[in-house]
């Protein structure tokens, strides 16, 4: 098992920094859907640039690399003590490489490792077989994405479906709510795995396992089947879309799986996955640990996704330098689309809870606050972006208005919007919310032309506060000062086609 190591290296890096065939297709497809010249058309034109990127790059897809979670099949007698320690160190290597962000958080103390190794990380899952080779998958899936992941126990009442029975009318409306409630937050357009029955636990586990499913497949349950497609085709009329802009295309995938269930429980399990879906698989030699052959990837070269290699440009983008004057940002409305210059400032959960009581290393009047937890590497005495794309911000929510308020933000960028809270800040103090493309960290990277500064190193890379200075980053205004969201439209007309799909269907 000499290569089992390196082989794992590989896999680590190939998973973060390269999109599956299936998925790639779907992608495709979802593009072709969506109407030219939206915000959703948009989103998926810097997409497929970014998927391009990062397999130039050999780096990641996004900047949120989640919690590796790998499903490991051996022979009989395989030495999996040996197997576990050698993933563990590939791990570490990949991690100091950049190809997998330093994520992995004491939750008692809050105090990053840096390796991405701790108690109960990474995810590892082994099986014996009959077979004399050994095949490990791994699936690499964000925070984002795992925060819009849900849990139902029938029989219960659903917003704007219902109730739901213990029948499989009941799954049909948990599933659609499901996907209804992960608006643009899970980075849509997005994949579901979902598990009926089995406990809370494994019920959650074999949702997360349908994801390993390719997308194009067929369930071998005609029951199951026919769900599956009526889901894909009925999520997309809900009008989500990409990034929760609205739009045709919200789901690419959804995978079914049933477990037995005790009498009195009745779960049904969700799994939600982004666009940036990735895993991938490799079937090795047992004996050297050497790969055989990749899974997931089909025999031919990987398709190219975009059509060009930079966003065109329609003439009507607002072209701005930071520090931004209240009439600027009085001045802007929902859907434009902004091309930012100058100082960014990146922030996230641990800062937003640090600044409520602490004064800015940093003058922030004016200033653009970035979601962005991104996957910094350093060289010499200077520091580089290897991705950074943004997080999802409702996170926020509870301190953005005051933080806005106490130190003059003018535009706070993120994805997948902000609520109620944030809005009227917005309104009273003249600022705006403004969208970047989820997952897309190579491209948004390729804006930063230098890393200015960090504070707070001590809370971790991701926590950090950032200072970077970009050129051309692009941005759409989806909350602006006058008190319009974008993400509430959206999330309200979506609700009423939900509402739309509760009467009883056939499928």
């Amino acid at each position: 098992m000499n290569q089992f190591r390196a082989s794992m290296l590989d896999l680590i890096t190939e998973t973060s920094t390269n999109l599956p065939a299936d998925v790639r297709r779907a992608i495709k497809a979802a593009a072709k859907r969506e109407r030219a010249g939206t915000q959703s058309d948009l989103a998926l034109q810097t997409v497929a640039i970014n998927v391009d990127m990062a397999v130039t790059n050999t780096a990641p897809i996004c900047q949120d690399t989640g919690m590796p979670t790998f499903e490991i099949k051996t022979p009989v007698g395989a030495n999996q003590i040996v197997m576990k320690q050698q993933i563990l160190e590939a791990i570490v290597e990949a991690t100091k490489l950049g190809k997998l962000r330093p994520n992995t958080v004491d939750s008692l103390t809050g105090k990053n490792s840096g390796n991405n190794l701790g108690e109960g990380a990474p995810i590892l899952h082994f099986e014996q077989w009959e077979n004399d080779e050994i095949e490990v998958k791994l699936i690499l899936k964000g925070g984002g994405c795992e925060n819009k992941n849900i849990q139902y126990a029938l029989p219960m009442e659903l917003p704007h479906l219902g109730r739901a029975d213990r029948n499989i009318e009941g799954v049909r409306k948990c599933i659609l709510h499901a996907v209804w409630q992960a608006q643009g937050q899970g980075c849509s357009v997005g994949a579901i795995g979902v598990a009926i029955g089995g406990d809370r636990t494994s019920g959650y586990s074999y949702a997360k396992m349908q994801l390993f499913r390719e997308l194009d497949d067929i369930n071998p349950n005609p029951e199951l089947a026919k769900l599956e497609a009526y889901i894909l085709e009925n999520a997309n009329k809900l009008g989500v879309g990409m990034m929760g802009f609205g739009g045709e295309a919200t789901l690419i995938g959804c995978k079914i799986g049933a477990f037995h269930r005790l009498p009195a429980c009745f779960f049904i399990s969700v799994a939600y996955d982004c666009w940036a879906y990735r895993r991938l698989g490799v079937v090795l030699d047992a004996s050297t640990g050497a790969i055989k052959r990749w899974l997931y990837k089909g025999d031919t070269p990987e398709m190219k996704m975009a059509a060009a290699e930079q966003l065109p440009l329609t003439g009507r983008e607002i072209r701005l330098t930071t520090p931004l004057s209240e009439a600027q940002v009085r001045g802007m409305k929902v859907g434009d689309v902004l091309l930012l210059n100058g100082m960014l400032h990146m922030g996230r959960d641990t800062l937003h809870t640090h600044l409520m009581t602490h004064d800015s290393p940093v003058d922030l009047n004016g200033a653009a606050l970035y979601h962005c937890g991104p996957v910094s590497l350093k060289k010499g005495d200077k520091w580089f972006m290897n991705a950074a794309g943004p997080t999802t911000s409702i996170r926020e929510e509870p301190y953005q208005g005051a933080i806005i308020k106490k130190f003059g933000l003018r535009a706070v960028i993120g994805k997948g919007g902000m609520g109620a809270k944030t809005l009227a800040a917005l309104k009273e103090c003249g600022a705006v919310y403004l969208s970047a493309i989820g997952g897309a960290a190579q491209y948004y990277a390729k804006c930063i032309e230098e890393v200015e500064g960090v504070d707070f190193l001590e809370f971790g890379v991701p926590e950090a506060m950032w200072h970077v200075r970009v050129k051309d980053f692009p941005v759409i205004v989806t909350m602006d000062s006058h008190g319009n969201s974008l993400h509430a439209d959206v999330e309200k007309a979506s609700a009423a086609e939900l509402a739309k799909m509760a009467a009883p269907a056939s499928f």
